[in-house]
């Protein structure tokens, strides 16, 4: 199912007959039905509605976030410089600084870049998603009966799934025995204080589920966010004419003194086309989950069938001829006018729409604004000496590039801001 009309018709008009997950044995065995990605039904919708408020609670949209981001930022600044200026591959350092967010929110804590730890959670976390899409998933829900029985990549994702949740579970344990509940800390503390207080039963709120939901916003919410910034720079080192216009616009506009504020993305019009582009070029979130029709009914005229699954996809939205003047190529004039103002599609859905779209879109869009304008501020993105940067991706939930390197070379300081 494809074309941004449908899917309004489909995941927006027909919100509620398009929620459900459809089964897939691997996805079973990764999250038995629970969490916020492969769940369905009443549950789910109450997991995605308790998710959503906490985010805001915690300040998603709001600047008390903004301000532990900037935090952030400061960190992957100094990790960057630390490379002094020779090619480095930029995922770990993104992977860390996106996913320290999520651990602040879920777990009340960050850990330090290139802790063993941390590695192991990513990497964890890493094979987990991209077990539904590779072959050794597919392999998995072609013969469910007979896989789990051989060696393969697979049993190494699901070991290492185990030791993820393994890890989580010794954070709730460490959360019920030091948590005020008229004082929560963070996502777990207020997922506890909801296992005690819902009457909903069928909303399951429980141990079990507060793993997956955590394992969901763990995993999710760091891997789309993270490669988006790896996208983004090697399109900069990429594009080198669209580098010095950002850092044109940044500099007129900011500095290279102060940090960024989410307020300035009305004065970047530039630039935040420029991260739209990243987002619909790159397309990180080709394969969106599919979904499955809870009765029969009728989109785009076609029939769908009580129990049909339906494959979601976004790359001909994204690549549209009729809306985006040179769909197959990097242009941030897809997102100005004649006068060189920002101007938002309403095609651009690189989170999907409807009631299961990424519940942590707005998270998402003020990490890639606040990491992307902090690093531009202070480097200049290059390909390294004889070498030409691909654009090849790899295959998983969300894509990112294939393996490269990248110079980050310090920018003269030269604060021309009013």
């Amino acid at each position: 199912m494809t074309g941004y009309e449908v899917f309004k018709e489909a995941f927006v008009e027909q919100a509620d007959i398009f929620t459900d997950r459809p089964f897939f044995p691997v996805n079973d065995r990764i999250c038995k039905g629970k969490g916020l990605i492969f769940s369905g039904g009443h549950m789910c919708r109450q997991q995605r509605r308790f998710a959503l408020a906490t985010l805001k609670y915690f300040g998603v949209g709001k600047k008390t976030l903004e301000n532990s981001i900037l935090q952030e930022c400061r960190s992957v600044c100094e990790s960057v410089q630390s490379e002094r200026g020779l090619p480095f591959n930029p995922h770990y350092i993104l992977t860390y600084a996106v996913g320290n967010v999520i651990c602040s929110l879920v777990f009340g804590y960050k850990f330090d870049y290139g802790n063993d730890d941390f590695n192991k959670l990513l990497d964890y976390s890493d094979d987990t998603f991209k077990l539904p899409i590779n072959i050794w998933g597919r392999l998995y829900n072609a013969f469910p009966s007979v896989m789990p029985l051989l060696p393969g990549k697979h049993q190494t994702a699901f070991a290492n799934l185990t030791k993820l949740k393994l890890f989580f579970q010794e954070e709730i344990n460490k959360h019920k025995e030091n948590r005020n509940p008229y004082s929560p800390r963070d996502y777990i503390d207020c997922y506890l204080e909801e296992i005690e207080k819902c009457k909903d039963k069928e909303a399951e709120f429980t141990e079990e589920n507060l793993i997956h939901c955590v394992l969901d916003l763990f995993g999710a919410g760091t891997e789309s966010t993270a490669k988006t910034l790896v996208w983004a720079l090697l399109y900069m080192a990429k594009y080198p004419d669209v580098q010095e216009k950002v850092h044109t616009e940044i500099d007129q506009v900011i500095g290279q003194s102060r940090q960024p504020l989410m307020e300035d993305r009305a004065h970047l019009p530039y630039t935040y086309a420029v991260m739209h582009e990243v987002q619909r070029f790159a397309n990180v979130l080709a394969f969106i989950p599919p979904r499955v029709a809870s009765k029969d009914t009728t989109v785009a005229g076609f029939l769908i069938p009580k129990g049909v699954m339906v494959l979601p996809m976004l790359k001909p939205i994204l690549e549209d001829k009729n809306e985006y003047c040179t769909p197959n190529e990097f242009n941030p004039a897809h997102f100005l006018d004649e006068n060189g103002k920002f101007v938002k599609r309403e095609n651009f859905i690189p989170f999907s729409i409807g009631k299961r779209m990424c519940p942590g879109e707005q998270l998402a869009g003020m990490e890639l604004f606040l990491f992307f304008i902090s690093l531009m501020q202070h480097f200049t993105f290059l390909p390294p000496e004889g070498e030409t940067l691909s654009l090849k991706r790899t295959v998983a939930i969300a894509s990112a590039p294939a393996p490269f390197r990248i110079k980050a070379v310090p920018r003269q300081c030269d604060n021309t801001a009013s």
